[in-house]
């Protein structure tokens, strides 16, 4: 017999709807990926078409997250799954 979360993976597939609940959880785990101190500062609001979109609380913190940019798609891949977040968008 299945278990509740291997059918709602099943139906969450063939619904379609699986990448977009992977990507939501990006929002989720973001204080997770990036530690207290980044989380402190930012909120991660939106996901559009696999572009995580994060507010900074100042230009400051914005130019910093770009430059670690990588790193952090690296760790909310790993927490999310693989590619399923392409690019994060600092405002």
């Amino acid at each position: 017999m299945q278990s509740l979360k291997q059918v709602l993976n099943i139906y969450l597939h063939k619904a379609g709807l699986a990448k977009g609940v992977a990507q939501n959880k990006a929002i989720q785990v973001w204080p997770e990926a990036v530690g207290k101190a980044v989380a402190e500062n930012t909120t991660a609001e939106n996901v559009e078409h696999g572009v995580l979109i994060v507010r900074t609380s100042t230009p400051t913190w914005r130019q910093e997250l770009q430059f670690k940019k990588e790193e952090i798609l690296d760790k909310l891949n790993n927490r999310v799954g693989k590619n399923t977040i392409k690019d994060i968008r600092f405002l």
